[in-house]
């Protein structure tokens, strides 16, 4: 009887592989031929599944967004309960900074094909910036419910301040990559910020129910 095949399995061991190849030699060097020797399959297997290079790194933005998202619920439900918007956030900004293997090379690739995108017509396409505009409107409905809570001044604009966070998520995320300031020294920047938007701590009562859905959509 013949094996049967998990397309799925291979298509996430496919591009794994890309990202392997490209925390070690960058995205830019990165081929077709390259991929397929890193995932020990034939170029006709790779090319199989993902018939372009755009394709292939059109998949994995997705499979790094999804596992971010994932590492993300995971520090979640490590949290006491209930998860406040506070802690909600933080977990979010904990995550986004390369602090280990996984998350270092999701920074890594996704800051290259930005780089990349600017130039290549083929890879300039929506699923780059859907993945930013869900995270900033999560972070948007958390902030206006930390507003409803009493925990964040209502005359602060939350889609604005969630614009804020992401933004400066990401240029510290890159300060730490390139080697400008540890983790830490970026958490502490981003927890005084926190600080700032989180007059009332106290007030804060964002339900566990509502920060596992929004995490994991």
């Amino acid at each position: 009887m013949p094996k049967r095949v998990d397309h799925a399995q291979r298509r996430a061991h496919i591009t794994d592989a890309l990202v392997r190849v490209a925390a070690a030699q960058g995205l830019h060097a990165v081929t077709m031929r390259a991929v397929a020797g890193e995932a020990g399959m034939s170029l006709n297997l790779v090319q199989y599944y993902f018939e372009t290079k755009a394709q292939l790194m059109h998949a994995v933005l997705e499979r790094l967004e999804q596992q971010s998202h994932e590492r993300w619920a995971h520090r979640l439900d490590r949290l006491p309960r209930p998860v406040t918007a506070r802690a909600f956030i933080d977990t979010f900004l904990a995550e986004a900074l390369p602090t280990d293997t996984a998350s270092r090379a999701f920074h890594l690739v996704w800051t290259s094909y930005a780089v990349l995108a600017m130039t290549d017509p083929e890879l300039a396409v929506q699923p780059f910036v859907a993945g930013p505009d869900r995270l900033e409107a999560q972070l948007a409905e958390v902030l206006e419910q930390a507003q409803r809570d009493g925990a964040m001044d209502t005359e602060r604009d939350a889609p604005r301040e969630a614009a804020h966070l992401l933004s400066l998520s990401h240029g510290l995320g890159t300060s730490v990559l390139v080697g400008q300031r540890t983790a830490p020294a970026a958490l502490n920047i981003l927890h005084d910020h926190l600080d700032r938007l989180f007059t009332d701590p106290s007030r804060d009562r964002l339900g566990l129910e509502a920060a596992t859905k929004r995490s994991r959509s």
